[in-house]
């Protein structure tokens, strides 16, 4: 009989666990639920503060009480922020854990505390700032450890994970029966010795809270290190459709899946082809004129064969990309394959590194983009009157300021398979870059999206958002398909329908760069 011990999370106890107890109970399995102090069990005294390492010992406690299932094994269940003290329990108990389930969590890391982990970075700053107070009326660290974080009330728990899929009732069950969260358990780094490593995980991706299994695939690709463990083969995936708490919207599927986890089973990522290096490092689609490049700090300039100052195009990378990334989105195929193109076709291709190395980046990374874009217009060679903007996936949020606000020298904007909104888990609540509100005030500034048929569901919600409003608005946006075309399709899909996605692009662009009457190419040599 498999033994499954579940860890809620942040304000939440074992009463949330309710139906996924009652179901899988009737299905034959051992299952036991945790008492977190503070939140569901007794709260400590005065004399001790209520740490991560005191949920640790919550956790600890239950595994230490259960017996040997059938095949000596545990699987334990975290939650939000229960896979923290999940994760910290198993790093010490190793040999009873048979797998980690990460239900819609992140990755905890070792000297990382929780904190990092909530997802609304207006809130992670807010909690720094309560932790500091109470640093400072008090005699120190002990005391910020004292502090709670009072519960969300009904209608802030969106800010906490998406409530997609809840039912009211349980909406309000929930607020009702929240407790105020132990702000030590978010300030404690986790202290891992490496031994958790080896044992077998499952993540359980909640589609409705923004993550999807076809998006942690992307990210692998695009290197991260810290991603790499996630193709190991014990390591299997499922998605629910459904918001941030599937015990409470879909029970049923939610018991359907922790049995199938318990079994080995689940979708198993594909690992880096470490030979041919990920989809975005492959070659561009097209052949692309040989023109020169000038490094000015962390801007590119590709510059056309011509005396006379012309127009320019400045490309914004997407992302997060990781701040160790090498080589930098500057020098990737792709992007650089654009930028030639449109320096072919006489206009200046303009690259940037920008620092989105993080969700709570965006608005350096906006500073970033804007400081760029200045050093365009001021470089002689460049009408300064004639500037495009074009952005790449994650980067599209960045496109809001000039949507909401054009100058009068930004003659398109244009957008590849962009992130036009937040998604639901990205915490980003308080942010003033939603390209999908900002088009109301894009006027009469042409557009140019390219649109691909094959695109992660999650991010096609935040597309169709925008082309929405815009057409409520009654703004200029020419919509070009890639029907066959995947994220990144200018690497990774090469065939014609992509070739020619690009070209008219390309050529769409150019067209209000240069103005009526001119009739760019392609920047490829074909016509």
């Amino acid at each position: 009989m498999t033994a499954f011990i579940l860890v809620s999370g942040m304000f939440t106890g074992t009463h949330i666990w309710q139906d996924t107890v009652a179901r899988l109970t009737t299905v034959g399995a051992e299952v036991h639920t945790v008492a977190l102090t503070g939140l569901d069990g007794p709260r400590a005294d005065g004399d001790r503060a209520v740490d991560l390492e005191t949920h640790i010992a919550d956790v600890l406690a239950v595994v230490d009480s259960v017996g040997a299932a059938e095949d000596g094994r545990i699987v334990l269940v975290g939650h939000d922020y229960g896979i923290h003290p999940a994760v910290g329990a198993a790093d010490r108990r190793a040999e009873r854990i048979g797998r980690i389930v990460y239900l819609d969590s992140g990755l905890p890391r070792d000297g990382v505390p929780a904190l990092a982990a909530v997802p609304d970075q207006s809130l992670r700053d807010r909690l720094a700032a309560t932790a500091a107070t109470a640093a400072t009326d008090g005699v120190g660290g002990a005391d910020a450890a004292r502090a709670v974080l009072p519960p969300p009330a009904l209608d802030e728990w969106a800010r906490w994970g998406s409530t997609v899929g809840v039912p009211d009732a349980a909406l309000d069950r929930l607020t009702a029966l929240a407790a105020p969260q132990p702000l030590g358990t978010l300030l404690q780094p986790l202290r891992l010795t490496g031994a958790v490593d080896p044992v077998p995980t499952t993540g359980v991706l909640c589609t409705g809270n923004g993550t999807s299994i076809e998006l942690v695939q992307m990210l692998v690709r695009l290197g991260d290190p810290a991603l790499r463990p996630l193709t190991d083969p014990r390591v299997t995936f499922f998605e629910l459709p459904t918001g941030h708490w599937p015990m409470l919207s879909c029970p049923a599927e939610l018991t359907d899946v922790l049995l199938r986890a318990a079994a080995g089973e689940g979708h198993r990522l594909e690992p880096v082809d470490d030979a041919a290096g990920p989809g975005h490092l492959q070659p561009f689609l097209m052949d692309v004129p040989d023109v020169p490049r000038e490094r000015h700090g962390n801007v590119d300039l590709y510059l056309p064969d011509a005396e006379e100052a012309r127009p320019a195009v400045v490309f914004v990378h997407g992302g997060p990309v990781p701040a160790d990334a090498r080589p930098t989105p500057r020098d990737w195929p792709g992007l650089t394959g654009y930028a030639r193109c449109v320096a072919g076709d006489g206009a200046v291709g303009v690259l940037l590194d920008h620092r989105l190395h993080d969700l709570g980046d965006y608005e350096r990374a906006a500073a970033d983009v804007a400081a760029a874009v200045e050093l365009t217009r001021a470089d002689p060679r460049v009408d300064g009157d004639r500037i495009v903007l074009w952005f790449f996936s994650g980067g599209g949020l960045i496109a809001a300021d000039w949507l909401d606000a054009p100058p009068a020298w930004l003659r398109c904007l244009a957008a590849t398979y962009p992130v036009l909104a937040p998604l639901p888990n990205w915490g980003l609540s308080d942010t003033r870059l939603r390209p999908a509100r900002a088009v109301a005030n894009a006027g009469d500034l042409p557009v140019v999206l390219t649109r691909v048929g094959l695109e992660m569901p999650e991010i096609a919600a935040t597309v169709d958002e925008f082309l929405a409003a815009a057409k409520d608005r009654g703004a200029d946006v020419e919509v070009i398909d890639v029907p066959n075309g995947h994220h990144g399709f200018e690497t990774i899909d090469v065939t014609d329908e992509s070739r020619a996605a690009v070209r008219h692009a390309i050529r769409a662009v150019l067209g209000h760069a240069f103005g009526p009457g001119t009739r760019p190419g392609t920047g490829a040599g074909t016509p």
